[in-house]
């Protein structure tokens, strides 16, 4: 069965070092999915000052994430949208996003925040560092 990640985009995914992260995972045939809060192209004019997706289909595209596998909650939690998966961990620096999911699926939500992200990841992919 293939092992499915997902990764938030603002302040996540949009840094360099976790979209090198991504690429390693990519590379090793782990399904890389972007899970983000951002509005829809649909719904984007709810949050104006934020403009186009266009930053992040910018980074989905140079890591070869296709637009399938881009997920917008349109401000709803994650845990909603992550509920009844078979995400083995979700990448975010929000922690009231990442203890809703921890707490209300069996996703193990994992801060991007410190040093130690990439271990604790690889680890629950069984994947040596």
């Amino acid at each position: 069965m293939k092992q499915i990640v997902t990764f938030d985009f603002d302040n996540t995914l949009s840094r360099k070092d976790v979209q090198d992260y991504a690429r390693s995972l990519l590379s090793k045939g782990i399904e890389v999915w972007i899970l983000t809060s951002r509005y829809d192209d649909l719904h984007r004019h709810k949050y104006l000052h934020k403009g186009t997706n266009d930053d992040l289909y910018s980074v989905a595209y140079e890591l070869g994430i296709p637009k399938e596998k881009i997920r917008f909650t349109c401000m709803h939690n994650k845990s909603e949208y992550l509920h009844g998966t078979n995400v083995i961990w979700h990448l975010d620096d929000d922690y009231i996003e990442l203890n809703a999911i921890n707490r209300e699926t069996s996703v193990k939500g994992i801060s991007v925040i410190g040093v130690s992200y990439k271990q604790k990841c690889n680890k629950l992919l069984n994947l040596q560092e």
